[in-house]
């Protein structure tokens, strides 16, 4: 048998199917259209979960990032992934909500009331389980108008399903800078530690970690397609030569050091036995 009946007959092209199947209608237009380095519309007013009046720029203060969330309390299935999905990735990171960021969760159904949202807010706070981010952890409703004013600006698409009920929307968390600036999305109903620490890094403009957390922000990127930060080769390598360097550079100096401590003692023992030599004898 020859190979080309082992394997079988080359399709004729007119014989391939198309089978990319289409979006649902209702998914139709939902997207996140990245607005990197917009700045948010800080005089849009919303009601906090206590029923306080605020503005979106209140919470920021030019010294910590935040997070923001577009998400609704009625949400049967993905607003709740997506929250859990931040609660876990934070509990692995150092920082805190409420000490070092800010998390601002919009609620984009403006029949929400404080009372609910407000609930929402302490199921989540209780399961991130950092007293801290009663103070840190925001939820917020506002008119359809002020809500749109800010999703726009995130370039958060989302929409109402009168058959279902229920507003269809993308599963993606921004990160803002202390300014009000968009800095980095993180999409997805799973948020890694790595990420989310590398994009505070990144949205604080420095203000948030470590040494050691902006030598990791430089040798990762973000992978937009991936949605994640993945490791740079390139400065990986050249991270590696710095430090090679560095540590070569230390055991010559080691090394120098120690050949010098014996030249002094050497020459100390010399002058020893030359003064021992030169001394009369009795």
């Amino acid at each position: 048998m020859g190979a080309a009946s082992a394997f079988g007959k080359p399709v004729d092209p007119s014989e391939i199917k198309d089978r990319t199947e289409p979006l649902p209608k209702r998914l139709e237009g939902i997207d996140v259209i990245e607005h990197l380095n917009a700045e948010l519309p800080k005089q849009v007013e919303f009601t906090d979960e206590t029923g306080k009046r605020v503005k979106i720029g209140d919470y920021f203060d030019s010294k910590r990032p935040v997070i923001v969330t577009l998400n609704y309390s009625g949400c049967p299935m993905l607003c709740s992934l997506i929250l859990n999905a931040l609660v876990e990735g934070l509990k692995k990171v150092d920082w805190t909500a409420g000490k070092d960021f800010r998390i601002v969760t919009v609620s984009i159904d403006p029949a929400e009331t404080p009372e609910i949202s407000a609930r929402t807010k302490q199921r989540y706070v209780e399961a991130y389980g950092r007293p801290e981010a009663r103070e840190g952890w925001h939820f917020l409703t506002g008119s359809p108008a002020n809500v749109k004013s800010v999703a726009e600006a995130v370039g958060f698409k989302y929409a109402y399903n009168e058959k279902r009920k229920e507003y269809v929307h993308p599963a993606a968390i921004s990160l803002v800078t202390p300014s009000g600036k968009i800095a980095r999305y993180l999409y997805g109903i799973q948020f890694q530690e790595r990420d989310l620490r590398l994009a505070l890094v990144e949205a604080s403009e420095g203000k948030v970690g470590s040494t050691v957390d902006r030598l990791m922000l430089y040798c990762f990127h973000y992978d937009s397609s991936e949605g994640r930060y993945a490791p740079v080769a390139v400065n990986i390598m050249r991270l590696g030569g710095s430090l090679t360097a560095v540590l070569l550079g230390g055991f010559l100096f080691v090394l120098w050091r120690a050949e010098l401590r014996k030249k002094r003692k050497l020459a100390a023992a010399a002058g020893t036995q030359s003064i021992l030599n030169e001394r009369p004898a009795t």
